[in-house]
């Protein structure tokens, strides 16, 4: 498929994991990709590198004036992914305020710093879409998840307004739900568990489909709700879990 071909993108963490696995498909189907993260130093050609911290709004805006000018197109950009996040465990008693205000400013109040940086190059495009990265987290409730979980049901809500707000404007907004994605960060939260491989086994059965979402999965949905073939398609929340959110299933016979 070539239905970016002409169109610039630009994917905040984008140098690893979901973030990485988008920016390289939309370049495979013909945008030009800049790329923003704290640490780029990982990403090749033909995508585009840029450091920049969500948190600070000189950073994010100084990082997205620049891309959009070394992609070209006289100040227009097509697409923003908002991908930029971090995670966080345990229940309200385990994490402090630090880490709230901490993990609150990267998941939500980073993507409205991007969001904010970009959308006047937005404007400026005839096919212009936002695509945030959300998390099954915002709908399920699961165990030691309290903070991530009120930050990705912020990003949720936080969509759905910005498609009502911008949808005149011609901006489509949605977002994608993961379930359970293979990323290094759930490589190091198994890492870290007592038997990682009980750990794994429980993530993959908790999913309907029996294992982990790649981040390919994840990449392809975040094209579709970006693809101008999608260009009805605003205020939609994708879910991409294997079933996690709407399947209930019987418990396998035992053989």
């Amino acid at each position: 498929m070539n239905d970016f071909d002409g169109m610039r993108a630009l994917v905040t963490g984008g140098a690893s994991g979901i973030g990485r696995a988008t920016a390289e498909l939309l370049a495979g189907r013909g945008a030009r990709v800049a790329v923003l993260d704290l640490d780029p130093s990982t990403v090749d050609k033909p995508l585009l590198a840029y450091a920049a911290d969500v948190t600070d709004d000189a950073s994010v805006r100084e990082a997205i004036a620049a891309a959009v000018t070394d992609l070209g197109g006289q100040g227009v950009l097509d697409v923003l992914v908002n991908n930029a996040g971090i995670g966080a465990q345990g229940t309200v008693e385990d994490n402090d305020d630090a880490e709230w205000h901490r993990v609150l400013d990267v998941n939500v109040v980073g993507m409205v710093r991007c969001t904010r940086a970009a959308l006047p190059h937005l404007r400026a495009s005839s096919r212009a879409a936002i695509v945030n990265t959300c998390s099954i987290a915002a709908t399920a409730g699961l165990p030691q998840r309290a903070l991530y979980s009120a930050s990705k049901g912020a990003v949720q809500s936080l969509t759905l307004a910005m498609a009502a707000d911008h949808v005149r404007e011609g901006i489509r907004v949605n977002c994608v739900n993961p379930g359970t994605v293979d990323t290094p960060w759930i490589a190091r939260l198994l890492d870290a568990a007592d038997d990682p491989a009980a750990e794994r086994a429980a993530l993959r059965a908790r999913q309907p489909t029996g294992r982990l979402v790649t981040p390919a999965e994840v990449a392809g949905a975040i094209a579709h709700l970006a693809s101008p073939l999608s260009g009805a398609t605003t205020g939609t929340v994708l879910a991409v879990d294997g079933g996690m959110h709407g399947l209930r299933l019987r418990p396998a016979a035992r053989p």
